[in-house]
This record gives structure tokens, C-alpha cells and sequence, in this order.
């Protein structure tokens, strides 16, 4: 399965850092259906075809995805849709 694994850098406080990937996570649930769930400072997320996760740390945040087999072929624009949400949020 093709992986996408992403850390970008930022300078916000942990719970602001936390809030954004909520609002982020709130956001792929109604464009998506994808279902998430925190687990400490990471949320995990699934749906059929991708799973994987969002760490938010004190200095970055690290995304790390799986895609299935009918989403293998479009990884590259997956990848390029997770990196400018990250620019536009973290930037």
C-alpha cells in the first residue's frame, strides 16, 4: 500500500496547534465521512481506502497516511492536497 508520510514545522502554541487539526479533522468528516478519534496529541483517522494519522507535536505537525489500492493511483494529488492545507493552516 502506498504511504504518505508528511511533517511540516510550526510556531503555535500545542492547543492552538490541536484546535487546527480538529477543525482540519471536522472538516474531512463532511467532505469524506473519514472517522477520527485523539488519542493523546494524535488523531487517528479511516475510511475505506486511506487510514492513518495527524501528531501534533510542540514544534511540528506529522501526517502520516496508507492508501488502499483504489486510491493508490491518485497518491500524488492526495499528497499534494495534505501539503497545501498544511501551508494554508501551518504555513
Amino acid at each position: 500500500m502506498p504511504k504518505i508520510d508528511i511533517t511540516r514545522p510550526h510556531q503555535l502554541p500545542m492547543a492552538e496547534a490541536r484546535a487546527v487539526v480538529d477543525q482540519v479533522a471536522a472538516r474531512m468528516r463532511e467532505k469524506f465521512g473519514m472517522e477520527g478519534q485523539w488519542q493523546g496529541d494524535t488523531l487517528r483517522f479511516s475510511r475505506p481506502g486511506v487510514s492513518g494519522s495527524i501528531a501534533v507535536e510542540s514544534d511540528a505537525i506529522r501526517v502520516s497516511a496508507e492508501l488502499g489500492m483504489m486510491l493508490a493511483p491518485l497518491k500524488g494529488m492526495v499528497e499534494q492536497e495534505i501539503r497545501r492545507k498544511l501551508d494554508e493552516h501551518f504555513g
